[in-house]
């Protein structure tokens, strides 16, 4: 039996790492520029999050305990790389107007603005590890892009989408290769 020690760090050779991911904007265009362009230019983004809205209760001399109400979605954050021709930014600011045309600053309908996202992660032999799909996600905020003579860098352009909700589209699979139980490293 190998010791207790060995395993846990063997248990760590192949970690997920935040850099191997892609996002998909399902099928929208806006300005004559398709969704399908920005996939490999978001360079950060976020598994969504899920919360529950909670109420307190007391019942007699026991302690406060809190019980859950409700299902909260927190808002979902994606940058994009912007390149010469600003695409992403013509992209969002079509979007935006698609949600509340600034002519008439009516809302429209959430089922014309609104799309599905897909986030997925991917292993270190790239077959995808965990996905998620984003439903009736739209921009909610579209970040304003600083410009400074001094600066050398790239533009990059954060945006901040709502969504109704989200759910996961890949299976748990355990890896062969690895015994992650914890009897196997000693805590029975």
């Amino acid at each position: 039996m190998p010791s207790p020690i060995k395993t846990f760090f063997n248990s760590f050779t192949d970690v997920a790492k935040p850099s191997r991911f892609e996002v998909t904007i399902g099928p929208k265009t806006y300005n004559n520029i398709s969704s399908s362009e920005l996939i490999l230019r978001c360079e950060t983004a976020e598994l969504p999050s899920r919360t529950y809205a909670t109420a307190e209760q007391k019942f007699g001399s026991n302690p406060v305990e809190k019980f859950p109400y409700q299902v909260q979605f927190n808002d979902l954050n994606l940058t994009f790389i912007v390149d010469d021709d600003m695409l992403a930014k013509y992209f969002f600011d079509g979007w935006l107007e698609a949600v509340v045309p600034s002519s008439n600053y009516n809302p429209n309908y959430k089922n014309t603005y609104s799309t599905t996202i897909n986030i997925r992660q991917y292993k270190n032999n790239n077959e995808p590890s965990y996905s998620v799909d984003l439903f009736e996600a739209y921009p909610i905020s579209v970040n304003q892009l600083d410009l400074d003579w001094s600066a050398e860098g790239h533009h990059k352009l954060t945006v901040v989408f709502a969504y109704t909700s989200w759910q996961k589209t890949s299976t748990y699979r355990k890896s062969q290769n690895i015994n992650r139980r914890f009897f196997d490293i000693g805590f029975e």
